[in-house]
């Protein structure tokens, strides 16, 4: 990206003199190892269509700007809400002062990139606001006419365009506007009294127009019904120690947590990874590589530069099971000897930024699905998983299953409900055995939280045969 911008840059726009607000940066650095000026503004709007009417439409906007200035392990952060010299002043002048009595040598600078991952679309100003409220009704009504047992749809929309500017200690100024949208839908079927629900959602950065095509959105609406529909049928899971396969995509978010999280700089820094100190160390079964990359096209977690300006890239965290690096940011990267990977996220202006995850997954085999479910005596086939809670120093996980199936003798036999699983990440890369033909890419609805930040995220996976994983359920 180079150093021109050609739209007005947040700074101007704000009455700002760009040539002053490097000066005070360069100020406020002076003696530093790294630092920046981060400018932000974003607008967002959201529509939620429940039980056959628009609940809940709602509109944001806001800008603001943060100031850090980091010596060694020490980094001081100021940020407000209002765009202005004075403002930018006051900020410096506190941040300065985690620089204190040190004396640094500035760090390089982050690489240059012409290269653009998403447009510039406006998913709040298109379509207008009457036209998403008439596409909302659409898909519920479609929903409805899908199935009689059909009884309740919830729709949504959500959309933002949020600009960024990273000013620089050399004084370049790094522009970025990232879209991002999402559709969401969900449907309760109910049969004989007994009601269930599925859920499907799909977006990514561009605008509505690229997500709200009919065979989109109607997609979305047969995925959630066909969940919802299966779960009818479900019957108490049995627990224990057994075989599973994962389904290929968004179940990679297990992988995401479990593992991804310790693979993150500043926990191995800090030696609170089970992957600290392990580089060149086997620590997954052969044929497990694990990557994150935020240069793919249009995704969630995609990125064209990180929160500190450095382009995002695709690094290889695990190679056939040999842990060969960490995802870094600038900070994480000079205090390791390491090279920084683009992943320096914030959740806005008002936080600093930290190693974090863009799109997160592990490279496809050349089993198919069909091969592992027939080698499965007893088992349990997890096509979707939910929520889950993870140690992020340790690995160890829960995750509940919202769509599974009990395996016998190599075939599918009835779907389950209660379905946990439940283990930790290293050991889990560990017992792999079948790595799948069909790899996946979630549909772009990914959501992750470190130290009260969310940031959007993408997760992928093949198909998986784990053996010996803990099945936590309803049933003995």
């Amino acid at each position: 990206m180079t150093a021109s911008v050609l739209a007005p840059s947040l700074l101007d726009a704000a009455g700002v003199d760009p040539e002053r607000a490097r000066e005070i940066l360069g100020e406020a650095l002076a003696g530093a190892d790294d630092g920046e000026l981060f400018l932000e503004r974003s607008e967002s709007e959201a529509f939620v269509f429940d039980d056959g009417r628009l609940k809940t439409a709602s509109y944001d906007s806001g800008e603001g700007f943060g100031l850090r200035v980091v010596a060694g392990e020490t980094a001081g952060y100021a940020h407000a809400s209002e765009i202005s010299e004075a403002a930018i002043r006051r900020a410096a002048d506190s941040a300065k002062l985690a620089r204190r009595g040190y004396d640094g040598v500035a760090a390089d600078a982050p690489r240059a990139t012409n290269t653009k991952l998403y447009g510039e679309d406006d998913p709040v100003a298109s379509p207008g606001f009457s036209d998403k409220v008439a596409l909302l009704q659409e898909i519920d009504a479609f929903a409805r006419a899908r199935d009689p047992r059909v009884v309740q749809v919830m729709a949504s929309l959500a959309g933002e365009r949020r600009t960024v500017e990273i000013l620089r200690a050399d004084g370049r100024l790094i522009r970025d506007v990232r879209p991002l949208v999402r559709v969401n839908v969900q449907v309760t079927v109910e049969r004989d009294g007994r009601r269930e629900t599925g859920t499907s959602g799909a977006g990514g950065r561009a605008g509505f127009e690229a997500w709200i095509s009919p065979d989109k959105w109607r997609e979305q609406v047969d995925e959630a019904l066909a969940q919802a529909m299966v779960n009818l049928d479900a019957v108490d899971c049995p627990a224990g120690e057994m075989d599973v396969v994962l389904g290929p995509g968004w179940n990679g978010v297990l992988l995401h947590e479990a593992v991804g999280h310790g693979l993150e700089g500043d926990f191995n820094r800090k030696g609170l990874s089970a992957f600290s100190g392990r580089i060149g160390e086997r620590v997954a079964a052969p044929g497990v590589t694990v990557f994150d990359d935020g240069t793919m096209a249009g995704r969630r977690g995609s990125l064209t530069v990180d929160d500190e300006g450095t382009p995002t890239e695709r690094t290889i965290l695990i190679e056939d099971g040999i842990l060969v690096g960490y995802m870094h940011d600038r900070m994480s990267a000079r205090l390791m000897g390491m090279a920084p990977t683009g992943n320096a996220r914030r959740q806005s202006y008002a936080h600093m930024p930290m190693p974090r995850m863009t799109n997160t997954g592990m490279l496809g085999g050349s089993t198919p699905q069909a091969e592992m479910i027939a080698s499965t005596k007893r088992g349990l086939y997890c096509a979707k998983l939910g929520g889950g809670q993870v140690d992020i120093t340790n690995g160890k996980f829960v995750f509940q299953c919202v769509e599974a199936w009990l395996i016998e003798d190599g075939k599918l036999t009835k779907p389950v409900k209660g379905a946990t699983l439940i283990g930790d990440g290293p050991s889990a890369l560990t017992r792999v055995t079948m790595i799948g033909d069909d790899f996946a890419i979630d549909p772009g609805v990914g959501v992750c939280g470190k130290a009260g930040q969310g940031v959007p995220v993408g997760v992928a996976q093949p198909s998986l045969k784990i053996t010996g994983l803990t099945v936590g359920g309803t049933a003995v």
